[in-house]
């Protein structure tokens, strides 16, 4: 039983760490996800990117209309994913 347990807790702990992706992501394919458009973000695009392409997501600090946010972009393999949480 003991190690049914340990093995459930390391199979939990590896799924859940995010993983860089197999093909770098480009600047156009962040670009389309729209956030350069819609919020005013701090970080440059170079910097989302090399953090996207080596941990496989990035939570960026955000403004959508003077309302301070958060956006996490998640690396897939179908493209990124924006997440908007309201701080």
């Amino acid at each position: 039983m003991k190690n049914v347990t340990l093995f459930m807790l390391i199979l939990l702990v590896c799924v859940s760490c995010s993983m860089a992706p197999e093909r770098p992501f480009t600047k156009d394919q962040l670009y389309k996800t729209g956030i350069y458009t819609y919020f005013t973000v701090n970080d440059s695009p170079e910097s989302v990117l090399a953090a996207i392409n080596k941990e496989g997501e990035v939570v960026l600090d955000a403004l959508y209309r003077n309302r301070p946010v958060w956006l996490k972009i998640l690396g897939k393999q179908e493209g990124l994913t924006v997440t908007i949480v309201e701080r």
